[in-house]
């Protein structure tokens, strides 16, 4: 039985989407209750904890399984301590990866990483990862802990944040500019090590990976169903897109002497605006778009 440590706050909401997908629904008696449970049999705990922390707890099993940023697992030092799993792919806003960036006042000189001067004083709440890049610039800085609203602090308060970011539009908006991207980071399913080497722990992990990746999987790809007659179906073939192939039937009866085909196949959600129109114009009909809830490969 799995002990999980999922992530509140800004992650909190997607993480409860995601599992919902998964059918590992998340139930929490009140808003304000940190404890929650999984109908599943494989998962006996959970959890709801700051994402800061949940990298330590893995590593020092008191949770087998946790969710996170990578950039906390790097940050707290544990990338040596904890299984990397899978990424997950979501943050706040987006299913893309966030960004530890530098910025600045937009009315500064500074313009790359190296204008930064001796002494600057540079807020983060990411004090460690900070460190080690201005290290490795060569530039001794000030690094100071801090607890939020970090892109508000700079100039009047510091003279560099190193921040996180999805789109920039944070930091544009308190009047910052990046300088340079510190690193990429995305969300992570992270294991305890003991626990991931424990066979029977590991398979049930397993178990797990493979609903959250189907979820993932369907994200952004639909399943496209539409009829297809006999003299068009090479033309409709030639555009429609596919995981492997389409499935083909041949449809029952007949329009008179006509053989239709019912024909689907899984196609990338991006793009389906131009694919329909695409699929009509070379003959399909009765075309249908159906969400799909897992790809499981």
């Amino acid at each position: 039985m799995l002990k999980l440590a999922l992530p509140s706050g800004s992650l909190q909401k997607g993480t409860i989407e995601m599992f919902e997908a998964a059918d590992l629904s998340i139930s929490t008696p009140d808003a304000r209750c940190y404890e929650a449970t999984i109908d599943d049999p494989r998962i006996s705990r959970v959890r709801w904890m700051r994402p800061q922390e949940i990298p330590l707890y893995v590593a020092e099993g008191l949770f087998d399984l946790g969710i996170g940023g990578y950039d906390w697992v790097l940050e707290r030092g544990c990338e040596n301590d904890v299984e990397i799993i899978m990424n997950l792919n979501y943050s706040k806003q987006s299913h893309r990866p966030v960004r530890l960036v530098v910025a600045v006042s937009e009315n500064s000189d500074i313009q790359k990483p190296t204008d930064i001067k001796p002494g600057s004083k540079v807020t983060t709440e990411y004090v460690s990862i900070a460190a080690k890049y201005f290290e490795k610039l060569g530039i001794p800085v000030k690094i100071d802990f801090s607890f939020g609203t970090t892109e508000a602090k700079v100039p009047e308060i510091a003279d560099v944040a190193v921040e996180l970011t999805e789109s920039g539009s944070s930091l544009r908006a308190n009047n910052l500019k990046i300088i340079d991207t510190v690193m990429e980071s995305s969300t992570v399913l992270m294991a305890n090590k003991k626990s991931w080497q424990d066979p029977e722990k590991r398979g049930h992990i397993n178990d797990i990976v493979t609903l959250l990746r189907g979820v993932l999987e369907a994200r952004d790809k639909v399943l496209m169903k539409m009829n297809v007659s006999q003299e068009a179906l090479d033309a409709v073939l030639a555009i429609l897109p596919s995981m492997k192939r389409p499935t083909i039937s041949q449809l029952s009866g007949g329009n008179g002497n006509q053989l239709y085909y019912a024909v689907e196949s899984v196609v990338e959600k991006d793009g389906i605006n131009t694919l329909i129109p695409n699929l009509k114009a070379a003959g399909a009909e009765d075309i249908i778009e159906i969400p799909i809830s897992k790809v499981i490969r």
